[in-house]
């Protein structure tokens, strides 16, 4: 009998840790509704695909600080997910959740990188936009099936989107 109190006490201890877990995800994302606006929807028409990569989203974070993940509105999920370029901007399309548009004009930079948002790698096998949502700055991360196809993507959105 005493193990049997022991055993639930012990369940009742990491339901509560993961109740816990549960209220702070969805308080961050609460307070995240209102500093990050809702990402833009991918045009209907967005002209023809200058790139594609498959992959994985790993993440958006708040620019430079790569630890604090951008929550709110689904943009906390990691997803298998499809990038194609456009002229006026980048469609990322995300397999069980929803896909958003990176508009060109609001690209701020571009790069390789090793880490993100939890994602930690050996190598630069990630790749970076630095972009302008309303008005706050943010990282979206992606890990791509194949990296040697990151220059290409670097050098097209550093020429069109005035990328640093």
């Amino acid at each position: 009998m005493e193990r049997l109190w022991l055993v639930l006490a012990i369940v009742a201890f990491f339901l509560l840790c993961l109740w816990g877990m549960y209220v702070g995800w969805r308080r961050k994302a609460r307070a995240q509704s209102v500093q990050v606006p809702p990402f833009p929807e991918i045009p209907a028409e967005p002209g023809d695909v200058l790139l594609e990569s498959t992959g994985v989203y790993v993440a958006t974070t708040f620019a430079g600080e790569w630890q604090n993940r951008v929550v709110t509105r689904g943009a906390g999920l990691r997803t298998s997910a499809s990038w194609r370029l456009h002229d006026g901007g980048v469609a990322v399309e995300r397999g069980g959740a929803p896909g958003f548009w990176i508009p060109r004009e609001a690209i701020t930079g571009v790069r390789r990188d090793s880490k993100i948002a939890g994602k930690v790698m050996g190598t630069d096998a990630l790749l970076v936009v630095t972009w302008r949502a309303g008005e706050t700055e943010v990282d979206t991360g992606f890990r791509g099936d194949d990296l040697d196809d990151y220059p290409q993507w670097i050098e097209q959105l550093k020429i069109k989107g005035g990328a640093q």
